[in-house]
C-alpha cells in the first residue's frame, strides 16, 4: 500500500508506466517503445529552405519528431512544402504542427503532417486575465462552445489517422479554468481532461498529453496528478515531458533535468523535449543523456517495499519536518557541502571554487553569492583562520574540538565513543541500512545530522525509501543528500546530479546537498546551488524564464537573453521572464517578477508580474526601460 492515490508502478522498483501505444506516422509512442526524443524549430515556418535545413540538422542530431509553429493558415499550408522537401531528401521523420488560437490552422495542418499540438488554454479561448463567477450552467455553456470548436479537428485527425498532443501550459491556462481551479497543477490537469473527454466521446484515442510549466515543482505535481487520474479512468495516454521556458546553458540543463528526471525516475514519460534557449539541435544530446539513464535501470538491487501509508503527499510540496542543528534543518535553507578531502595540504586559494576569496592586502575574506556552507576536509585540517560563515567537516579520528570544525562518524563509531561535539556531529549512513534506523532514533536529539548515501543503481528510490522510514518513525534529525560521481563530462554530471538530488528535494526531502565528483570545484558548487534554485529551495541568483524560441519569436532570444542577463544577473532572487511572443508570455509572467515580451517586429511589452505596464516599446530602448521599471518598483540594486 504505497499511497492511497497511485501515480506510478512502484516507488521502490523501477519500471516504465505502460501507456497505450500511439502511432505518429510510422513511429510508435508509449507502449513498449523507447523514450522518444523531440525538439522544435526556431525558423519562420514560411521560410521553407531554412525550415528544412534546420530540421535536417535536428534529425541528424537524433531528433525523432520535429515540431513547427503554425500561427496562421498560411504557415499551416506551407507545412506541405516542408514535408515534401524533407521526403524528397529521404527523411521520413514525422512532423508536428504547433497550434495556438487558430482552429482553422490546425485543421489545415492535419492534412499535411502526422501530428497536431493544441493548447487547451488558448485553442478556443483567449486569455484576458478576467475573473468570471461561473455557475455550473455558464461553465457548461463554455464547454459546449469549446466542444463545437474542437470537434471538427478531432474528427479530421481521426479520419486522416493523425495523432494529437493536448499540451497544457501552466502559463496559458484559460480564464475559465483559472476562475474555477486557480493557477494550480489540478487546474492544468482539468484543462487537458476537458479536451481528452471530447476526443473520447468521438472514439478518438491517438493522444499524447503534456503538463508543462517553467516551475519544475508545479510541472511534476501536474504530471503525477494526471497519471493518477488516468489510472483511475482506466486509460493511460503517452506523456510528453518538458519544463517550458527552462532557459539557457547550465540553468536550462539543470532545471530541465530536475523536472523531467524526477518523473523518469518513477517510470513516467514516453517522449521528452528539453526546452533550451539555444539552437534546437543542442537540445537532443541533453534529452538523450536523460533518457539513457534508464536503459538498464530495471537491473537495480532490490529496495525494501513500503508496507504502510506513505507519510508524505507526492501531489503537494511540504518540506520534511526536522529540528535545527546549528544552521541545518528546520527553517534554514538547505546547505551546500563541498569536498576537499583529496588535498594533502589546504591553502586559502583552494576555497576560491567554493565561493570564498582571500584578499591578501586586507587579510580578509570576501564571499561570492554562491559560497558553500561546509567543506569536507577528511584528515587535513587547514591551519589558517577560516571565513566566519564556513564550517569544516573532518574525519572523527582527527577531530580535537577545533572552532568551526565538526566530526563525521560512521554510525557504529558514533555509538561507541564519548568524544563527540556538543554542537554538531555528522553521521555517514547508506540508505540500504534501514535496520539501523532504530539506533538513529535513539541518538537523533544529540546534535546529529545524517549524511545519506546510496550505491544502488536506482539511488533516488533507495534514498527516498530511507526518508519514508524516517518519517514513518517520526525521526526528525536533518539529512544531507550525498551523491558521488566519477569521470563524467560537465553536461552529463550536471544532468545526473540534478536528477538525483532534485527529485528528492521536490518532495521536501533533504536539508542539504553534498556532491562529490572529480569535476572542477566551481562546476560542482555552481551545479549544487543551481539544483537548489531549480527546486525553489534556496535562491542564490537571478532566475531567467526564457523560452526556447520558435517561428513565432519576434526578436533574437539568445542575443536578447544575454543582454538582459549582463545587466541584471546581480539581482539575487529576482525572476525575469523573456518571451519571444505573446502565446505563453502573459501567463508565464505570473511566475516571474518582471517580463520582457515580443508583441510585434521590433516592439516589446514590459510586465510587472502578469500586468502589462509598458506597451510597444522600441526594442532598442526596451532593456533600459526594463531597468527603469525594476528601479521604479524598488527591486534594483547597483552592481
Amino acid at each position: 500500500m504505497e499511497h492511497q492515490t497511485k501515480y506510478c508502478n512502484s516507488l521502490v522498483h523501477y519500471s516504465r508506466l505502460e501507456s497505450v501505444e500511439v502511432k505518429v506516422g510510422q513511429l510508435g509512442f508509449g507502449g513498449s517503445n523507447p523514450i522518444r526524443l523531440q525538439s522544435m524549430t526556431t525558423t519562420d515556418t514560411m521560410d521553407t529552405t531554412q525550415s528544412v535545413e534546420q530540421a535536417v540538422r535536428m534529425i541528424e542530431a537524433g531528433c525523432e519528431l520535429v515540431r513547427y509553429t503554425a500561427p496562421s493558415k498560411k504557415d499551416a499550408e506551407n507545412l506541405k512544402s516542408i514535408k515534401e522537401e524533407l521526403e524528397q531528401m529521404g527523411f521520413d521523420t514525422p512532423l508536428v504542427a504547433d497550434i495556438h488560437f487558430t482552429p482553422n490552422a490546425a485543421e489545415i495542418a492535419a492534412h499535411h503532417v502526422e501530428k497536431v499540438r493544441v493548447n487547451p488554454g488558448n485553442y478556443a479561448d483567449k486569455k484576458k486575465f478576467e475573473v468570471h463567477d461561473y455557475t455550473d450552467d455558464s461553465y457548461q455553456a463554455e464547454l459546449d462552445r469549446i466542444r463545437e470548436k474542437f470537434t471538427p479537428l478531432v474528427l479530421l485527425c481521426k479520419e486522416k489517422n493523425r495523432a494529437m498532443r493536448i499540451g497544457t501550459n501552466h502559463g496559458s491556462l484559460s480564464d475559465r479554468i483559472m476562475s474555477r481551479y486557480g493557477d494550480t497543477p489540478w487546474g492544468m490537469v482539468q484543462s487537458a481532461l476537458e479536451f481528452v473527454e471530447i476526443c473520447e466521446d468521438n472514439n478518438y484515442h491517438s493522444l499524447v498529453i503534456s503538463m508543462k510549466s517553467s516551475n519544475p515543482q508545479v510541472m511534476v505535481q501536474a504530471y503525477r496528478l494526471l497519471v493518477a487520474e488516468m489510472l483511475k479512468r482506466g486509460r493511460v495516454y503517452p506523456l510528453h515531458l518538458g519544463v517550458t521556458e527552462a532557459g539557457e546553458g547550465e540553468d536550462g540543463r539543470i532545471k530541465s533535468a530536475v523536472g523531467i528526471g524526477t518523473l523518469l525516475e518513477d517510470g513516467i514519460g514516453d517522449t521528452i523535449r528539453v526546452s533550451l534557449t539555444e539552437e534546437p539541435e543542442y537540445e537532443i544530446p541533453v534529452a538523450r543523456k536523460l533518457a539513457e539513464r534508464y536503459d538498464t535501470r530495471s537491473d537495480h538491487t532490490d529496495i525494501k517495499n513500503i508496507d504502510f501509508d506513505l507519510p508524505y503527499n507526492p501531489f503537494e510540496y511540504e518540506r520534511r519536518k526536522t529540528h535545527a542543528v546549528l544552521n541545518i534543518g528546520d527553517h534554514h535553507v538547505p546547505v551546500v557541502v563541498s569536498d576537499l578531502s583529496h588535498l594533502d595540504h589546504i591553502k586559502p586559494a583552494h576555497l576560491f571554487g567554493a565561493g570564498y576569496i582571500y584578499k591578501v592586502e586586507d587579510d580578509k575574506w570576501a564571499l561570492k553569492e554562491q559560497a558553500v556552507d561546509y567543506v569536507y576536509v577528511g584528515k587535513t585540517i587547514p591551519s589558517f583562520e577560516l571565513p566566519g560563515t564556513l564550517g569544516l567537516i573532518c574525519d572523527a579520528e582527527v577531530w580535537e574540538g577545533q572552532n568551526q570544525v565538526y566530526p563525521i562518524f560512521s554510525l557504529d563509531g558514533f555509538l561507541n565513543t564519548d568524544q563527540t561535539s556538543s554542537e554538531l556531529n555528522f553521521i555517514r549512513i547508506f540508505a540500504k541500512d534501514l535496520e539501523d534506523i532504530s539506533q538513529i532514533k535513539a541518538i537523533s536529539s544529540q546534535n546529529v545530522v545524517l549524511i545519506l548515501e546510496s550505491d544502488n543503481l536506482h539511488a533516488t528510490a533507495d534514498l527516498r525509501r530511507f526518508f519514508v522510514e524516517l518519517m514513518h518513525l517520526e525521526i526528525d534529525c536533518p539529512v544531507i543528500l550525498k551523491r558521488n560521481y566519477t569521470d563524467l563530462d560537465e553536461e552529463t554530471f550536471q544532468i545526473a546530479a540534478s536528477v538525483d538530488c532534485g527529485a528528492l528535494l521536490l518532495d521536501g526531502m533533504g536539508d542539504g546537498v553534498f556532491i562529490a565528483a572529480n569535476n572542477p570545484l566551481q562546476t560542482i558548487v555552481s551545479t549544487s546551488f543551481g539544483i537548489l534554485q531549480a527546486t525553489r529551495c534556496r535562491i542564490s541568483k537571478t532566475e531567467y524564464i526564457s523560452c526556447p524560441s520558435c517561428g513565432r519569436t519576434l526578436f533574437d532570444l539568445q542575443e536578447t537573453t544575454a543582454k538582459i542577463r549582463s545587466k541584471t544577473d546581480h539581482l539575487k532572487g529576482l525572476k525575469i521572464g523573456i518571451m519571444g511572443c505573446i502565446v505563453n508570455g502573459p501567463g508565464e509572467m505570473a511566475d516571474a517578477d518582471y517580463g520582457y515580451v515580443g508583441v510585434g517586429k521590433g516592439k516589446i511589452n514590459l510586465y510587472k508580474e502578469k500586468e502589462v505596464v509598458k506597451r510597444n516599446i522600441p526594442e532598442a530602448d526596451a532593456l533600459n526601460e526594463l531597468i527603469e521599471l525594476i528601479q521604479e518598483y524598488g527591486d534594483w540594486v547597483d552592481p
